[in-house]
């Protein structure tokens, strides 16, 4: 196991790192948002808190809230641009230092392929790097499912994608960042793990992450060491 100085030198010299997208990259969680757009937030909400911590399976959570919500595309682009996802502070400056250096910067989340596009962009992120659910509509728009065949429709997903960036281009040293349990469990394949805190904190990951934090400057103090 490494130790924090150890994970920090991995930080400063990885070849990409990849982020979780809601309550780390943007200060909500979008299912929560999308859930409480369609008049059904409060049941939604207390079964996001039992998958982010872990006590069912990824899968199994997303299956029963997307059956609570049965979202249509129109909601979910009227959720877009009524109520857009909101940055975290200091991401911004944090993913725009990292592109100055060099370091590939990938959005992995289990939240939904539109929403997270749309923070991508915000972030000059290419959509090419976003890897998330993507909801299937039938023809008139009403929810059809979503594409079980995605790695991150799945616990362990994350690490699936890692796996692939690292199969794929070559990196030697991949960091995730991320509030969830689903992130901690990406390291390995992940070189290091990052527990962020700065907009919800996961008991289970303060106690068990070696790095935590809880403000994206720290991170930018750490890149500024070197």
């Amino acid at each position: 196991m490494a130790s924090l100085m150890e994970m920090k030198e991995i930080f400063r010299s990885a070849d990409a790192v990849c982020f979780d997208v809601d309550s780390t990259v943007i200060r909500e969680e979008g299912i929560d948002e999308l859930a409480k757009f369609c008049g059904v937030g409060d049941a939604v909400a207390e079964m996001t808190r039992r998958a982010m911590g872990g006590t069912v399976t990824f899968k199994a959570a997303l299956t029963a809230r997307l059956g609570l919500i049965r979202p249509s595309y129109e909601q979910v682009q009227k959720l877009i641009s009524d109520n857009p996802p909101q940055l975290t502070p200091g991401i911004r400056e944090l993913v725009s230092r990292l592109h100055q250096r060099g370091v590939q910067v990938f959005l992995v989340s289990g939240g939904f392929q539109s929403i997270v596009e749309h923070v991508a962009v915000q972030l000059n992120i290419p959509t090419a790097n976003v890897f998330a659910n993507r909801l299937k509509f039938y023809f008139n728009g009403e929810y059809a499912g979503f594409d079980e065949t995605q790695p991150t429709a799945e616990s362990g997903g994350k690490g699936k994608v890692i796996t692939h960036l690292k199969e794929q281009f070559q990196f030697k040293k991949v960091v995730m960042i991320g509030d969830g349990a689903t992130d901690m469990e990406a390291c390995p394949p992940g070189d290091c793990f990052i527990g962020f805190g700065g907009n919800v904190i996961r008991k289970q990951v303060k106690e068990k992450a070696k790095w935590y934090i809880t403000h994206f400057d720290e991170l930018l103090k750490e890149l500024e060491e070197r």
